[in-house]
């Protein structure tokens, strides 16, 4: 494989693995921040899961680009960019489950907090109604419930 044929495979590569990089950085910001009361660190998350997929795929294509494959220099491309190709799309499958996995994780805190704050207000003697996700109010104060007898 010559020299020229070896750049293009890796300016291809590399353009590939950062349009990928950015798709799962701007739709994984957005789907982690929707799970987080805070804004910044969904974003902090997905910075972090984006740095370690980019870090993952470039090596991988630095390794694919020593790989013989093919007898000239456009077969050689051809066969490295679409082995290239699969392992994005394995990487990029593995990064979505990760994601999948730490919203899952924020969804059942907020579960979990939000049973303990019910607890906690039950205790006190006052119910406690939950706004709906979409719902920008604060929670409602309720009166207590009819158990305790109150007036």
């Amino acid at each position: 494989m010559s020299t020229e044929a070896y750049v293009s495979f890796l300016a291809i590569g590399v353009v590939l693995v950062l349009i990928d990089g950015q798709i799962i950085y701007r739709s994984g910001r957005g789907y982690l921040e929707s799970s987080y009361g805070d804004p910044a660190a969904g974003a902090s998350m997905t910075r972090l899961v984006t740095v370690l997929f980019h870090l993952v795929t470039l090596g991988l294509l630095a390794l694919l680009s020593t790989i013989p494959l093919g007898d000239s220099d456009l077969p050689g491309v051809v066969g490295r960019v679409g082995v290239l190709l699969l392992v994005l799309a394995i990487v990029h499958a593995l990064t979505l489950a990760v994601l999948g996995r730490i919203r899952g994780e924020q969804v059942g805190e907020a579960v979990v907090n939000r049973r303990i704050s019910r607890r906690e207000a039950e205790q006190r003697g006052t119910a406690v109604t939950t706004a709906v996700p979409a719902q920008e109010a604060s929670y409602p104060d309720v009166s207590p419930p009819l158990e305790h007898r109150a007036p």
